[in-house]
């Protein structure tokens, strides 16, 4: 009992900023009893007229009191925010939290990217990532630790981050070649630092999450330590997802070693209570088929009742998809997984300019050509836009632009 009343005195220590603002409330509920009390009794017009606009002060002044309390407890908590960002805050956050349940399957660049287009309009969001990556950082932490890569999570951690800029850039700093921790970033040694402090990969992704403060949930589509294995049209296989694009060869199909992977229960959770469930963009072989090459995912995503979509990359990629076009890509994806895996598929034919063009064309990538009638032919329907972008001379799809007209199709059923 002692500690309980010490634990409510604490509220009144200097410099909380509480004192004040529980004396004007207490003041302004004293000014309402003592109102309402004479409004009864009393027969006289003035009076009454005098406790009338006592009876408004008191009102006035309770409101004006809890507000102000309610801004020391926010501030408390949120730190940055000040006057009217409060208000916007509770706003955003309210109206996201009622969002659409969206879940995003693949890895790479490219689902970071859309992820952080979508979260501006929900909170409902699930990644699924692929932890077949082996090359870089995540490969040396996975060879040196024996523990999932952490690569893909982590970029997708920071684009659902709600964190300052600070945290987010501090999680992407990667370490120089002049440092014993060449090549690292930041944000993988956190999450191999939290799992050997856990013990446990999922939970250390949980617990990062805490910390950058997500707008969503990040989840490993299996926690088994998959490697991906690619058999070629000349006969030959390549072991490991980083190597795979780098023999230069025609891919006839990818798989996972073990083959029998289970996927994690967050993950087929999340996919059973989809309203969407977006496929890419991201690599083709190595970012978004692995994901799919667990039974219980593909399963699920057959079995759910969301919308299907699948978003084409604006480029082909040297050493997976060379001279592929859109439908090329939805023959492989189906081929791997199941035939009703996509409802629709977003195409882009927005121009490049001819000098980002012809860079990429010296890498041996070349636009994505959209032979609509092929895709239709194969019972998707096809979203057609001008969804690329250039960053720094590297063509991106439009996040925000991606993220309205995925979610404009839940409008249409």
């Amino acid at each position: 009992m002692t500690n309980k009343i010490h634990n409510a005195l604490k509220w009144f220590y200097p410099g909380i900023g509480l004192k004040r603002w529980i004396g004007l409330g207490v003041f302004g509920v004293l000014l309402l009893i003592f109102a309402t009390g004479h409004l009864r009794s009393d027969e006289f017009l003035g009076i009454q007229i005098l406790d009338s606009i006592i009876l408004f002060s008191g009102i006035i002044i309770l409101i004006l009191g809890i507000k102000r309390m309610m801004r020391s407890f926010i501030a408390a908590f949120i730190p940055s925010s000040k006057g009217s960002e409060l208000f916007d805050i509770i706003y955003q956050n309210k109206q996201l939290s009622r969002g659409p349940k969206v879940v995003v399957i693949g890895g790479g660049t490219g689902l970071s990217v859309l992820l952080s287009g979508l979260k501006q309009f929900t909170t409902n969001l699930s990644a699924i990532v692929t932890v077949a990556d082996d090359g870089g950082s995540s490969g040396r932490i996975r060879e040196e630790f024996g523990m999932l890569p952490p690569g893909d999570i982590r970029n997708c951690l920071v684009a659902l981050a709600d964190a300052p800029t600070l945290m987010r850039d501090l999680f992407q700093f990667r370490f120089d070649t002049k440092s014993a921790l060449s090549g690292h970033s930041f944000g993988n040694l956190f999450i191999t630092v939290m799992t050997q402090l856990t013990g446990d990969f999922e939970k250390a992704i949980k617990e990062t999450s805490k910390v950058l403060a997500l707008r969503g949930q990040v989840i490993p589509s299996t926690l088994n330590k998959v490697v991906l294995v690619a058999e070629h049209k000349d006969g030959t296989t390549t072991v490991g997802e980083n190597k795979i694009p780098k023999t230069q060869r025609s891919i006839k199909r990818v798989y996972l070693n073990p083959e029998l992977s289970l996927a994690t229960p967050d993950a087929i959770k999340a996919i059973e209570e989809a309203q969407v469930i977006v496929l890419g963009p991201g690599s083709l072989y190595t970012s978004i088929i692995p994901n799919l090459l667990i039974g219980e995912i593909t399963e699920a995503v057959v079995s759910s009742q969301a919308l299907k979509v699948y978003v084409c990359n604006a480029m082909t990629q040297p050493g997976e998809t060379d001279s592929f076009d859109a439908s090329e890509h939805i023959k492989v994806l189906t081929a791997h997984s199941h035939p009703r895996i996509i409802d629709y598929c977003v195409v882009n034919t927005g121009e490049v300019p001819p000098g980002i063009l012809k860079r990429y064309s010296l890498q041996g990538s070349s636009l994505v050509v959209h032979d609509r009638k092929k895709i239709e032919e194969m019972g998707c329907r096809v979203i057609e836009d001008d969804f690329v972008i250039i960053e720094n001379g590297v063509i991106r799809h439009d996040a925000q632009k991606l993220a309205k007209i995925i979610l404009g199709l839940i409008e249409e059923i």
